[in-house]
């Protein structure tokens, strides 16, 4: 066996593995929930994630027509296809092949992501990111970023990084912000294994991390240097135990690395709007529903 060519001794290694559930959201759109509400106070400052991938029109043709938000950020990361972005603040993108759209819903927005193709593959990913209590009333806002943006680089091992959010290897990502603002501070790494190799990323010992293998299978290298395998369409929840993850992929396996720091703040959640009391809550049906959303 191939040992990792670092040092191990401060590794973190997978706690748990979970297997999403297969759901339907929007106008039927088929796709997994892989981080579910179950695991958002293990998995803090990250609320959900959904992954949608598919080449049948009839599986995610509907798309997501107007639907409201408040309290958190949405992330969705296009792997292949094309959705069109309309929201009630005015912004309109087109999210496409390999590109990011970050929508910070705020105070309260109503969007809706919808289809440009009607045959084809469709294929990504959509993170829910908490805001800090302070932020949750902030306004609304959106940005698309398209595949050439995303900041990239290719290891020693052949292992291209997307930086999406964060850092690695001293690439700055794609998005970054004040940490006085938004102390969530997210790492968002697409990792493609282009040959056979290893790679390293350090982590910051308090910030909660996850991984998502969704092609090929990766393995988590343990302090013991052995490796722990993560199967396609697997989430492997990391240990806060140590500064560094290290993972051995094959070629082809392309895996999500995820982390962030907790905000350790109550959630309170009822479907789209994510707060932090019930109190809030009630009020955030009562606005969408007075048409408050629509300013």
């Amino acid at each position: 066996m191939n040992h990792a060519p670092f040092n191990s001794q401060n590794n973190r290694e997978i706690e748990r593995v979970v297997i999403g559930r297969a759901t339907q959201d929007g106008a039927g759109v088929k796709l997994t929930r892989v981080l579910t509400q179950d695991l958002q106070q293990r998995l803090d400052p990250f609320l959900m994630l959904d992954n949608f991938a598919s080449d049948d029109p009839n599986d995610y043709g509907g798309g997501f027509p107007d639907h409201p938000h408040r309290g958190f950020e949405t992330v969705t990361y296009m792997i292949a296809g094309r959705m069109r972005h309309k929201d009630s603040a005015g912004h309109e993108g087109l999210l496409q092949n390999g590109g990011v759209q970050w929508m910070t819903a705020g105070k309260g927005v109503i969007h809706s992501e919808m289809p440009e193709q009607e045959a084809g593959v469709m294929e990504g990913f959509q993170l829910w990111l908490n805001l800090p209590a302070n932020q949750k009333m902030c306004v609304p806002w959106y940005r698309d970023i398209q595949s050439y943006e995303i900041p990239e680089f290719t290891t020693s091992q052949g292992v291209l990084v997307r930086v999406i959010s964060g850092e690695s290897q001293g690439t700055t990502g794609a998005m970054s912000r004040s940490a006085a603002l938004y102390p969530t501070q997210p790492l968002y790494l697409d990792i493609h294994f282009n040959q056979d190799g290893f790679f390293e990323q350090p982590l910051n010992p308090k910030h909660n991390a996850f991984l998502y293998t969704y092609r090929g299978e990766t393995e988590v290298i343990g302090r013991d240097r052995e490796g722990q395998p993560l199967a396609r369409h697997r989430m492997g929840i990391l240990q806060n135990r140590g500064d560094c993850v290290q993972l051995r992929g094959q070629s082809g396996t392309h895996v999500l690395l995820i982390a962030g720091q907790p905000l350790y703040e109550p959630i309170a959640q009822h479907g789209p709007f994510v707060m932090n009391t019930r109190q809030e809550l009630m009020q955030a049906v009562e606005d969408y529903q007075s048409g408050l959303f629509n300013l």
